[in-house]
């Protein structure tokens, strides 16, 4: 009998749970290799390639173009060639027999402890992911490239041992099923969990971990899950009691009586329906935790910025490479962010509601790109180390594999300040929310000519706006404002922090 190999869809990076299928790059009968792209597919971050970690013959593709498939759910099924009879030109095998999922196994042969043979799912998914090559996918990485180490495959046994309940995972599980939940700085979980924990409307966001670091056990969600046995009995009557005393009458109108594609609060006829998913779902998610989560304020400030263009036609007039506008505010505002360094900080809250202010020895500045997905903001690194050339050349890279879909999650989720020129769609001004988990946005309007008071006359000058949104908790206006005064001075006297361009 073949023995087909499932390969389950990796974890894609930082806590993403789900990911768009766009298309197979194989069919069902191909023989494919290791390492070798078989998927595209769309997260909410970027669009990826995933390669297979296992050779053989395509036995099954577990999906279709344009459906949404959860990480640790099959992706294809693979059978190797030359097992059980199964050779090259023998493409497309009859009806396989069930999948076979081997057991976990150390570099050494010694059997790891399952603690899910109830659970084939996250059984597969670590032996999946200690399968292939060594290259790294994003989050997902396949160890076995980096040297000749023997595997001896664990003997198989018909007596299924069970782990019980409270015993800690062993650390290679660790190592292979963890994944950060969005916003949590200790709680880690594998995909069977965050599955046991989606399909029971556990909250993990609320949920402390018993793990070791804080890691969020299957114990904690099924302590969860049995937790609140009297809550409904308390709750059913005021759900209830809405039906049965709303009028008989009126039930009608508003369902059986409504056409179908109208909808029935406006009268109006339905025009679409839109998915909210991929980048959409995460903005929409991450601008809405950063609303009801953060006290903001915001300060701006109107800047002569005529010092600053006249600086650039003078070295075009040179003949060198010039850089953009927005790569000299980058500079002045990594300057800046030195000077105040309360504004390049997060804040993280423990499972026992204690805070803290952390602190970054370097910044990794964001420039919000808007693409045809969305709006998305890729950060340059160790930008406070770059000239306004090096940051013209990276920011310019950066936009441009943003507006690909081909950014990665390390360049999109790793921002300590978000520099966002909203100038560009011809507005002045905006409170723009801020990125969290960070704690400032710096906006940029439209550069115009405005009358201005230069040396006590009235003059025209080229203005923009700078909109400094902060979170309150951190630094008061006065911070805020220093900073942004600091910004605008530079902007109006650029030469005093351009030696190095």
């Amino acid at each position: 009998m073949s023995e087909t190999r499932v390969f389950l869809l990796p974890d894609l990076g930082e806590g993403l749970t789900e990911a768009e299928l766009v298309s197979w790059h194989v069919a069902v009968g191909d023989e494919i290799s290791v390492d070798q792209p078989i998927a595209e597919v769309e997260t909410a971050k970027s669009t990826v390639e995933v390669p297979s970690p296992y050779a053989g013959i395509v036995a099954e593709l577990h999906g279709q173009p344009g459906e949404t498939l959860d990480v640790g759910k099959p992706l294809i099924s693979v059978t190797p060639v030359g097992v059980a009879g199964v050779a090259a030109d023998d493409a497309a095998p009859a009806e396989p027999a069930g999948p076979v999922v081997e057991p976990a196994e150390t570099e050494l042969g010694e059997p790891v402890a399952e603690p899910a043979k109830a659970h084939p799912e996250a059984e597969a998914y670590r032996e999946e992911e200690k399968a292939g090559s060594g290259n790294v996918l994003i989050g997902y990485g396949t160890p076995g490239g980096h040297g000749v180490a023997r595997r001896t495959r664990a003997p198989k046994s018909s007596v299924a041992v069970a782990e019980p309940a409270d015993a800690k995972p062993a650390e290679d599980d660790l190592s292979l099923l963890r994944t950060r939940v969005p916003g949590r700085l200790g709680a880690v979980i594998s995909p069977l969990v965050r599955r046991m924990a989606r399909e029971h409307g556990v909250d993990l966001g609320e949920l402390p971990g018993s793990g070791e670091g804080g890691l969020i056990m299957r114990r904690d969600v099924e302590k969860a899950i049995h937790a609140p046995v009297a809550e409904p009995a308390q709750t059913r009557p005021v759900e209830t009691k809405p039906v049965e005393t709303r009028p008989a009458a009126t039930q009608p109108v508003e369902t059986a009586g409504a056409p179908e594609g109208v909808d029935a609060r406006t009268g109006l006829p339905i025009a679409s329906r839109t998915p909210v998913k991929g980048v959409r779902k995460a903005v929409a998610a991450n601008m809405a935790r950063s609303r009801s989560e953060i006290p903001e304020a915001t300060v701006w400030v109107d800047v002569d910025a005529t010092g600053l263009l006249e600086l650039r036609e003078g070295l075009k007039a040179g003949g060198s490479q010039v850089p953009g506008l927005l790569a000299f505010i980058a500079r002045f505002v990594t300057a800046g962010l030195k000077k105040y360094p309360e504004l390049n900080t997060r804040i993280e809250t423990a499972s026992d509601g204690s805070q803290e202010i952390v602190s970054f020895d370097g910044v990794n500045l964001g420039i919000a790109a808007q693409t045809d997905r969305g709006l998305v903001v890729p950060s340059v690194r160790a930008a406070e180390k770059l000239t306004a050339r090096e940051l013209d050349a990276e920011i310019r890279r950066l936009t441009d594999v943003a507006r690909q879909g081909k950014a990665t999650p390390t360049e999109l989720g790793s921002g300590t300040f978000t520099l966002n020129n909203y100038g560009v769609f011809g507005v002045d001004g905006s409170a723009a929310i801020i990125n969290h988990p960070e704690v400032a946005i710096l906006g940029v309007g439209r550069i115009i000519d405005k009358p201005w008071v230069v040396d006590g006359e009235l003059a025209v000058r080229k203005v923009t706006e700078l909109t400094l949104t902060f979170d309150h908790r951190v630094c008061d206006g006065g911070t805020a404002a220093g900073f942004l005064r600091f910004v605008a001075d530079a902007i109006e006297n650029p030469t005093t922090l351009l030696a190095d361009i």
